[in-house]
């Protein structure tokens, strides 16, 4: 991580959301693992969560059978995920939680080979993105699948929401919230307005009541990651896959995950 910059506190927001982790959560989010990279089961398989946040696709992966390494940057996330093992895996020694950086490439090539290797949703924020990405493939064993899901670099868009996170981030701590409140509510307002026009004020409520993305998480946690999430890089698909191809690996799935969010991407390594 660069000292530098100004960094969003995940760990704090992950500490709040697993309050309202529940068995539908956890399922959808095996769920998604499971589409993902086209596995019913991850039993005999070696799993790497690269910056685990909350923990709970480390989870999912250990539910569907995977023997799981997790680790995150943020001292809190960390203790999220060693809450999360403690109340679901207990004592479980093929569930593994600790602290480290994507950015150390000493400590990744420490961890060995692993058959899937998992960041979603991190690596744009480390500051250093193309090193993150070559460290992400370097413990991917021939064979084995990398999952990574990366902003859209939706140009003019993607400077415009550089400039907010940097602000949110640069806040006092009081201000942030009101300011994410503010800055959302024009496109909240727009999305309200549609539904009313529509006769249908119901699909804009249950946005809110029964928001359940495919990977389980609570819209306000998602906004508040969304907004503050910094530093903040993009990437597009073709950079992504040359720069994969070049390290031996090959494209199987690019999927945009629609709006300002992510693009997912699965690769095999094939030398």
């Amino acid at each position: 991580m660069a000292e530098e910059e100004p960094r969003f506190e995940f760990g704090a927001n992950w500490s709040r959301f697993l309050r309202f982790l529940n068995p539908e959560r956890i399922a959808t989010a095996e769920q998604s693992l499971c589409r993902m990279l086209d596995k019913p089961r991850l039993d005999g398989l070696r799993f790497l969560d690269i910056g685990s946040g909350s923990g709970l696709f480390s989870l999912a992966a250990r539910r569907l059978g995977a023997t799981v390494h997790s680790f995150d940057y943020d001292r809190q996330s960390v203790a999220c995920g060693h809450a999360l093992r403690d109340r679901y895996s207990p004592n479980d020694s093929a569930w593994t939680v600790e602290q480290g950086s994507a950015l150390d490439r000493g400590y990744v090539d420490r961890l060995g080979s692993f058959d899937i290797v998992y960041s979603w949703g991190v690596l744009h924020h480390t500051g250093s993105m193309w090193e993150a990405l070559d460290n992400a493939a370097r413990p991917v064993t021939p064979g084995g699948l990398l999952f990574i899901a990366l902003y859209a670099d939706q140009g003019a868009k993607s400077v415009f929401w550089r400039r907010i996170k940097r602000i949110y981030v640069g806040l006092p701590r009081p201000l942030r919230v009101p300011w994410a409140v503010a800055v959302a509510a024009p496109f909240e307002l727009r999305l309200f307005a549609k539904d009313l026009l529509a006769g249908h004020p119901q699909r804009y409520i249950e946005t809110w009541t029964k928001y359940q993305e495919g990977r389980s998480m609570s819209r306000w946690y998602d906004l508040l990651d969304w907004m503050g999430g910094y530093p903040y890089e993009v990437a597009s698909p073709k950079p992504i896959e040359e720069f994969y191809a070049a390290r031996g690996f090959t494209m199987l799935k690019v999927h945009p995950t629609g709006g300002a969010g992510c693009i997912e991407y699965v690769l095999r390594r094939d030398r």
